[in-house]
């Protein structure tokens, strides 16, 4: 029995030694710089954050106007210097996971972002981008795809659904998610969370429409939005991304990545260039990954390419999965905690740049007549 206990207290201690190594060997990993992808496109990148208040729009949730944070990435002239951005500044580094799982992820301070604060926007006539997250996410966390398309010559204006989105930050303060804003069964299938969803997509693509108007009146005279916004969305913001679209009659295209889609456009359809653009346990193209097995979102999927009028354009990135199309795609993730976050298979940063490199091509191809992206176009 003593040499039982002896071997127990062996065991026991290598493996607080060992746990307490690993916990040591990520604490120095997460602290080494990470940067966000290069561009690919010919500007510099700049940003600047607004607060944009719709002040005819009642807010339902709150009494009062709908009040919204929207960062702008925009193209710079590429001999324009200027001090580099902080990736989520402020009250917005409350974006970070709370502990204990925090100290899995590597902090914001070690997140070198390409953007340039503040600087001249590039004179030019730029075509407008509305970029929206997906439920409880904020615009700050698709910093790689809204500058990749900056630098390809777009103005990129990245909405936080205010009261949605687990934060924002308003007036310098937080603001947290409220459970009406933000509901917990939009992943079911049953017939309460579909409404939930039908009814939620409407404030959110009136969000969206209300920026693409917006981003104009920021703007100096020697700079003009394009006629026609563009909408791109994650998962429930490409829902808000098509709803907005099929809303606008200038819409130029739009762009739902990774999202079921919800409102009147299932029924109704688009007019513009549309593409969608899955994970491998996703149905949102009508075509189901190999990992999936949603009927729910394969039929609305086809419900909508059914009543579309425009080109549509469907892909599935292999080995991705929901956070694929997201910032986690660069973020330091210790082991463990890449295990517990919907991420795939892939090459994290590898599966970014792919997904932001379709996104460009298709908006370039849509606004541009450039190429056609490389997807097929969507079986319906």
């Amino acid at each position: 029995m003593r040499r039982v206990r002896t071997g127990i207290v062996i065991v026991l201690l290598l493996a607080l030694l060992g746990g307490a190594g690993y916990v040591g060997w990520v604490l120095v990993q997460r602290s080494e710089p990470v940067a966000l992808p290069e561009t690919t496109g010919s500007f510099q990148v700049g940003r600047r954050t607004f607060e944009w208040t719709d002040t005819p729009r009642r807010d339902p949730y709150v009494n009062g106007p709908r009040r919204l944070a929207v960062w702008l990435w925009y193209p710079v002239a590429k001999e324009t210097t200027g001090q580099h951005v902080q990736y989520a500044p402020d009250e917005w580094a409350g974006l970070h996971l709370e502990p204990p799982a925090s100290v899995l992820q590597g902090p914001f301070d070690t997140l070198q972002d390409r953007a340039l604060d503040r600087v001249a926007i590039a004179p030019g006539r730029f075509p407008v981008v509305v970029l929206m997250p997906g439920m409880g996410l904020s615009a700050p966390m698709y910093a790689a795809l809204a500058e990749e398309l900056a630098s390809h010559g777009y103005l990129v204006a990245g909405v936080t659904p205010t009261y949605s989105a687990k934060l924002t930050v308003l007036g310098g303060h937080p603001v947290e998610s409220k459970p009406e804003a933000s509901p917990s069964n939009l992943g079911d299938d049953d017939e309460g969370a579909l409404q939930a969803g039908d009814h939620l997509v409407k404030v959110w693509a009136a969000d969206a429409r209300f920026a693409a108007g917006m981003v104009g009146k920021e703007l100096p005279n020697s700079v003009q939005p394009a006629v026609g916004a563009s909408y791109v969305g994650h998962s429930f913001g490409g829902a808000a991304a098509l709803e907005a679209c099929r809303l606008d009659a200038r819409c130029a295209a739009a762009v739902d990545l990774d999202g079921m889609q919800f409102g009147e456009v299932v029924q109704k359809g688009v007019k513009a260039p549309i593409l969608l653009l899955g994970a491998d346990d996703s149905c949102i193209t009508s075509v189901c990954g190999p990992d999936a097995g949603d009927d729910v979102a394969r039929d609305r999927a086809l419900s909508l390419l059914k009543a579309s009028s425009g080109t549509s354009w469907c892909a599935t990135i292999p080995g991705t999965r929901h956070y694929n199309f997201t910032d986690y795609g660069v973020y330091y993730l210790a082991y463990p905690l890449q295990r517990y976050l919907p991420l795939g298979t892939a090459d994290r940063r590898h599966a970014l740049t792919v997904a932001n490199g379709y996104v460009t091509a298709f908006l370039s191809h849509a606004i541009y007549k450039t190429a056609a992206p490389g997807a097929p176009a969507c079986k319906s």
